[in-house]
């Protein structure tokens, strides 16, 4: 069972650092770009596409943070679960999907799974214990 358990934490560790990296990638990308630029790939108001760069890079941040530090870390399925949320609306907002081109939904559908897997991981399967103060 141990060896399991230490499989499947390092697999979690795994994911969640590559989300990490790509929602910061992807968050920091809306928020330091113009908003012109960024429109031509994502065709939303300035306001929506500055929130959703500030969710990605505090949700990137609550992935790995409070579980690396062990401060509060319920915060990382917490985040997973808003990033989940996060690519849920994306694959449904996907506006190729709306015409009936599926492909360019799978990699949001995919993200959001992963993310989903982190916060059931990390809440069910291989929670990260609290630091305990001395």
């Amino acid at each position: 069972m141990k060896v399991r358990s230490g499989v499947v934490t390092r697999v979690l560790w795994i994911i969640q650092v590559l989300l990490a990296a790509l929602f910061l990638f992807a968050g920091g990308f809306k928020l330091l770009l113009p908003v012109d630029v960024v429109q031509q790939q994502l065709p939303l108001p300035a306001s929506l596409i500055h929130l959703i760069g500030t969710l990605e890079v505090l949700g990137a941040l609550g992935l790995v943070l409070p579980s690396l530090l062990r401060v509060q870390p319920v915060l990382t399925p917490l985040a997973a679960v808003g990033l989940t949320l996060l690519m849920t609306g994306a694959t449904i907002l996907t506006p190729e999907l709306m015409g009936g081109e599926v492909a360019p939904a799978v990699l949001p559908l995919v993200v959001g799974l992963l993310a989903a897997t982190v916060a059931y991981g990390r809440w069910r399967v291989a929670p990260i214990q609290m630091r305990l103060a001395h």
